[in-house]
C-alpha cells in the first residue's frame, strides 16, 4: 500500500491525468490469436485474465501502447511471417472495431489523440524471425505501420545473436549492419532488449541516433541477462535514447518486487544516467508474476504515485510516464 497526503494523491491523480503515457512493450496480440488456448479475449472487452485490454487501458491513463509481434523461438520458415501477418490482422481489425482507440506511427499522432481524449496502438516486432532474412520484408511491415523492431529475442536470426546464442560474442553480422541502416533511413525505432551483450556493444558503436531497450531493468539490482549494465545504460543516455522498465517480478527483485522496487530501477537509472533516459515498458501480457501493486495495466498509476511520494518533480515524472518516449518517437519515426 503506497500512502500518501491527501495533496499528494490529488497531484499523483492529476499528474497522471495530464501525462501522455506511453508503454513500450507488451505481447498482448499473442493471447488475441484465434489458435491460443482459451479463455479467449479481444482488445474491446473487459477480461478478468492478462494485463491489458482497452477498458483497462483507459483506467489506467494509457495515450500510446507499443504491441510486440511475437512469434516465439520459430525457425526462420514462413510460419512465422503467417504469425506475424495474423497479429498485424488482429491489431488493425481490434482497433477498427472499437472508436477509443487509434492506430498510430507518428509522435504528433499520439499528441492529437491524447487531446482528443483516445488511446492509441503502436506496432513493434520482437524478434525477426518474420523477416526470414530479407530486408524487402522489413520494408514490408514499415508499410504495414510497425516503427519498432529487435532483431532477435532469445535465439540467432539472421540480423543478430539473442541472449540464448550468447557464447560466440560476436558483433553483428552484416545483414544485421544493413538492416541497421535500413531502419535509420525508413525511421523505425531499433529495440536492444534481447542482445547480447557483444550485439549491444557493435550496435552502441554503430548507431548515430537513438535506441530504446523497450523492456529492460537495471542489471546492478536484479543481476539476470535481461537487464542492463551501468555501462549500458550509460550508453544509451549518450545516444538520447530511453529503457523501457520491465515489470515482470524477476527483472524487478529476485525476492521482492513491488511498485516500490520497481522505482528503485528509476532511482538506479536516475543516479547513472539521469531522469532522461527511462521510460514504461512493460512486457504486460508477456510476464507471469508481477510485482505487489500492479495487477494489470490498470495499475500504472500507482508508479506514479509512488514516484509522488519519493518527491520527484512534476517535470520528471511527465518525462518518465512518456515525455522521455515521445521524444525519440519524434526524432525517429517523426
Amino acid at each position: 500500500m503506497i500512502e500518501l497526503t491527501k495533496a499528494q494523491e490529488e497531484r499523483a491523480q492529476r499528474l497522471h491525468n495530464e501525462a501522455i503515457v506511453i508503454d513500450t512493450h507488451c505481447d498482448t496480440l499473442m493471447a488475441y490469436l484465434p489458435q491460443r488456448r482459451r479463455p479467449k479475449r479481444s482488445l474491446g472487452e473487459r477480461s478478468e485474465h492478462g494485463h491489458i485490454d482497452l477498458p483497462r487501458m483507459i483506467d489506467g491513463g494509457v495515450t500510446c501502447q507499443t504491441f510486440a509481434i511475437y512469434t516465439g523461438n520459430k525457425p526462420i520458415v514462413p510460419d512465422a511471417t503467417l504469425k506475424a501477418l495474423q497479429m498485424t490482422d488482429i491489431f488493425y481489425e481490434g482497433i477498427e472495431a472499437n472508436d477509443g482507440i487509434v492506430a498510430v506511427t507518428s509522435a504528433d499522432e499520439i499528441v492529437a489523440a491524447k487531446k482528443a481524449g483516445k488511446t492509441t496502438g503502436l506496432l513493434s516486432i520482437e524478434g525477426a524471425e518474420p523477416l526470414m532474412g530479407d530486408i524487402g520484408l522489413l520494408r514490408v511491415v514499415y508499410r504495414l505501420g510497425v516503427r519498432m523492431l529487435s532483431f532477435a529475442w532469445n535465439f540467432r536470426t539472421p540480423f543478430a545473436d539473442g541472449l540464448n546464442a550468447r557464447r560466440s560474442e560476436s558483433k553483428l553480422p552484416e545483414l544485421g549492419v544493413q538492416a541497421l541502416e535500413e531502419m535509420d533511413r525508413l525511421g523505425m525505432i531499433f529495440d536492444v532488449s534481447h542482445l547480447t551483450d557483444s550485439n549491444f556493444w557493435d550496435v552502441a558503436d554503430i548507431k548515430k541516433g537513438p535506441f530504446i531497450a523497450s523492456h529492460s531493468n537495471c542489471r546492478e539490482i536484479a543481476d539476470v541477462a535481461r537487464n542492463l549494465t551501468d555501462d549500458m545504460i550509460v550508453a544509451i543516455a549518450d545516444h538520447k535514447g530511453v529503457m523501457g522498465l520491465n515489470f515482470g517480478a524477476g527483472f524487478v527483485h529476485r525476492e521482492n518486487a513491488s511498485v516500490a522496487t520497481l522505482v528503485d530501477h528509476i532511482d538506479r537509472i536516475v543516479e547513472v544516467a539521469g531522469i532522461d533516459y527511462v521510460g514504461l515498458g512493460s512486457d504486460f501480457d508477456g510476464v507471469g508474476r508481477l510485482p505487489e501493486g500492479i495487477n494489470d495495466v490498470s495499475d500504472l498509476p500507482n508508479i506514479t504515485r509512488e514516484l509522488v511520494k519519493r518527491e520527484y518533480s512534476n517535470e520528471d515524472i511527465l518525462k518518465f510516464l512518456g515525455g522521455n518516449h515521445l521524444r525519440v518517437f519524434r526524432e525517429v519515426i517523426g
